[in-house]
Order: C-alpha cells, then sequence, then structure tokens
C-alpha cells in the first residue's frame, strides 16, 4: 500500500521516469510521498527531497507538519526521491523548484555548467554512519581495510557514494580498490547487509538505529556530530539544504525568502524541542511502529542540525577538499565556492 501511494504521488509529479534510474534503490524507500500541500492555497513550489523519512532531510517535512510553508503563503508540495543523485536530476530537468539534499551537489553541478546554489543549509555535519556487517566487522576496522570490499551507498553518484570514495583515497584505497553498490536505505540496505550483499555501507538514521537494534552489524565511522565530521573529514561538513537553480532564485526572490522563512524558523524550533517532541510531530509510518526507536534515531542525528540555516565557516572549503580528494572532474577545475551557495535570504529572516 505504502510503495503504491508512494509510486502514485511520483507518477503525479512525471517523475517514473527518474524512478527507474535505480529501481534497486528505489525499493528502498521506507516513506511514501504522502505529504500534504500546505493546504491547497498560496503560491506553489515542489521540493524533491531525497528521502522524506531521512532524519538528516527532517526538517523539510517539519516545517510542512508545523505549517510554516502555509503561514508563509506558499503552498509546498514534497515529493520523494530516495538517493540525493534524484532529486538533483529532478531539480536541473525542471520538473521541481527546489531539492532538499547535500550542498556538495552545486559543486559537482558547478563543473558540468549547472548554475545551483544551497540558500539554507540544515546542517554542519554530514549525518553519515559507515557501518559494516557482523560477518566483516572483525577485519573490516577502517576505511583502510576497504580494499575488496563491497560497500553499500543510496545511489552512484550520490553523496554516500562521495564520502565513502573521499574514506577511501584519505587512506590509501583507490575507488578502483573497491565496489560501490547502490542499495538505496532502509529495508534494502538493511537487507543487503545481513544477506552479505555488501560488507558494509553508509547511511544515516533511521536506518542506522535499525541496524543496531537488529544487532545486524557496527558503527564503524560516525558523521552524526560537529565532531565526527572533524574527525573524519577534516571540518564542518554542510550536507543537508535546500539547493535551488541559481537562475530560478535570482527570479524569485520573494518566494526563495518565504522558503527559507520557514525553514528557520523549524530549525529554531528544533533547536528547543526534544527528539521526543520532534518525533511527535512527524508522519505516524516514519516510526516504523516503534516510536522509541525513531525518536532514539532523531536525538543520535540532531547535533548536525544548525539553528539558524546559515553556512558553517570553512563548511564549503571542506566539501571541495573532499571532492577534490576523488573526482578528477572537480579536482581539474576553478571552483567559485561563493556561487554554490547563499546567505542573502538566512540573513533576512526576521
Amino acid at each position: 500500500m505504502r510503495k503504491t501511494a508512494r509510486h502514485a504521488s511520483l507518477a503525479a509529479a512525471g517523475l517514473l521516469a527518474l524512478s527507474s534510474l535505480t529501481a534497486c534503490a528505489n525499493d528502498a524507500a521506507s516513506s511514501t510521498a504522502d505529504t500534504g500541500s500546505g493546504g491547497g492555497k498560496g503560491e506553489s513550489v515542489k521540493i524533491m527531497v531525497g528521502g522524506l523519512d531521512k532524519v538528516i532531510y527532517l526538517p523539510a517535512m517539519l516545517t510542512q507538519r508545523l505549517g510554516y510553508f502555509q503561514a508563509e503563503g506558499l503552498n509546498v508540495q514534497l515529493l520523494s526521491e530516495p538517493a540525493g543523485v534524484q532529486a538533483e536530476t529532478a531539480l536541473v530537468s525542471g520538473q521541481v523548484q527546489g531539492a532538499v539534499g547535500f550542498y556538495d551537489h552545486t559543486l559537482d553541478l558547478q563543473v558540468k555548467g549547472k548554475a545551483v546554489e544551497s540558500v539554507v543549509q540544515f546542517s554542519h555535519a554530514p549525518g553519515e554512519v559507515e557501518v559494516v556487517s557482523n560477518k566483516a566487522a572483525g577485519d573490516l576496522t577502517s576505511p583502510k581495510d576497504f580494499k575488496g570490499r563491497k560497500l553499500g551507498v543510496t545511489g552512484l553518484g550520490s553523496s554516500t557514494d562521495f564520502l565513502t570514495k573521499y574514506l577511501a583515497v584519505e587512506n590509501g584505497v583507490k575507488i578502483s580498490d573497491f565496489t560501490p553498490v547502490a542499495v538505496g536505505a532502509g529495508p534494502t540496505f538493511i537487507a543487503a547487509l545481513q544477506k552479505g550483499a555488501i560488507d558494509g555501507g553508509m547511511t544515516t538514521d533511521p536506518t542506522v538505529a535499525t541496524i543496531l537494534d537488529k544487532k545486524a552489524g557496527k558503527i564503524l565511522i560516525d558523521m552524526r556530530t560537529p565532531e565526527g565530521s572533524q574527525e573524519a573529514l577534516g571540518g564542518p561538513y554542510p550536507s543537508s539544504s535546500l539547493y535551488m537553480q541559481t537562475d530560478w532564485v535570482n527570479g524569485h526572490k520573494d518566494t526563495v525568502q518565504k522558503l527559507v522563512n520557514a525553514l528557520v524558523k523549524t530549525l529554531k524550533w528544533m533547536s528547543t524541542h526534544s527528539a521526543d517532541e520532534i518525533a511527535a510531530k512527524m508522519p505516524a509510518d516514519y516510526s516504523q511502529g516503534n516510536k522509541a526507536l525513531y525518536a532514539q534515531a532523531i536525538k543520535s542525528t540532531l547535533p548536525m542540525f544548525t539553528d539558524d540555516g546559515v553556512m558553517p565557516q570553512g563548511g564549503p572549503e571542506t566539501v571541495e577538499k573532499v571532492l577534490k580528494a576523488f573526482n578528477p572532474n572537480i579536482k581539474n577545475a576553478k571552483v567559485d565556492l561563493s556561487k554554490t551557495y547563499t546567505t542573502e535570504f538566512v540573513k533576512a529572516v526576521k
């Protein structure tokens, strides 16, 4: 029933063709795209989210549930794809006006000739966790042991793919020495881990919380906090954000300001409420029948979020360093970081 509802929403947005890009990842989508529409009144905006039920992207749905989009006079439709790279595809093809995904896509797109910028930054850490299966845990104790391994990512070209490659290269493992496997998130990631289809992989909550609860694997690297980001990546790593095509932003500044107003209000709300209170506002099916575990997943990930939507100092430089370590297109290109994000709108929030 859930899968049917999700596909119906995608079909309505004309995006079923996109969902076939990574069939196995689609099966992993553990949430519906039942997003509401802010009451159906006001200026309409479509936003594609790289997995609506992922805690790292929680501010998008929470803003809808708190009524903040509607309060700004917006009718926001949230759509869902299981991987951030597919949200990016929907954005650059013009099928949606915004994407909630990792900031690193703005750099990747710039070197491909696409002008895209983050307008509000949800986070200063990736919120990602590298987990290993119980079977592999004895031999897979650091990224130095990635050689010869099959490692799960949400999708090829996704931010989990980027970060996995960076961790490998930084620890002396060539990207040709291991195999990234697109397994999405949620049930299919966990099944791949349990069946040995992957030795480990990078994922987020609530998948991490479920893996630990099922005792299906162990944490190898935890980047859900600024401290974890610093240790693994050498600095703050702005990840989940709302990014949009620069031309659209420049032509719709009033609308963008309203979106940013709503999202920053949510980030501030999150900073003054408990994980249990946040969980209670989210759609019931996001907890997968275990409210306590879902609240724990939110609690574990909360440290990654900003409370003001501002790009963290030094964050873009960390992201550029990470991408240049393994991506030849970016390594050999001049990236203008000032064009990958704007603080114009967050600074105007009252």
